[in-house]
C-alpha cells in the first residue's frame, strides 16, 4: 500500500514538472511565484501550530509544577483537624 502511494506520488511530481517545462517563460515565472506565495503561507501556519504547541506544553509545564509543589507542602505538614501544622513551626524561635 505505501509503495504504491509513493510511487503514484512521484509520477504526479514528475507529471507536473513535464507540464512545467513545456509553460512559456512569463507563465512559468506567475506559476513560481503563486508557488512561492502558497510555501511562505504554509510556512507561517506552521510556524503558529508551534506557537501553540508551545504555549500548551508550557501550561502544563506549569501544572505539573504546581501540583507537585501542592503535593511536597501536604507531605511536610501534620494535620489536627482543620489546622495544618508544618515541620518548621516545630523548631524553637530562639536557638540560643
Amino acid at each position: 500500500m505505501g509503495e504504491k502511494l509513493f510511487s503514484a506520488v512521484v509520477l504526479v511530481m514528475c507529471v507536473l514538472m513535464l507540464l512545467r517545462l513545456c509553460l512559456g517563460e512569463r507563465l512559468r515565472e506567475r506559476v513560481d511565484g503563486a508557488l512561492r506565495r502558497f510555501g511562505a503561507r504554509v510556512r507561517r501556519l506552521g510556524g503558529r501550530a508551534g506557537q501553540w504547541r508551545k504555549w500548551r506544553q508550557s501550561r502544563a509545564a506549569a501544572e505539573r509544577g504546581a501540583q507537585e509543589a501542592i503535593r511536597r507542602a501536604r507531605h511536610r505538614a501534620d494535620r489536627d483537624g482543620n489546622v495544618i501544622r508544618p515541620d518548621s513551626f516545630r523548631k524553637p524561635r530562639k536557638p540560643h
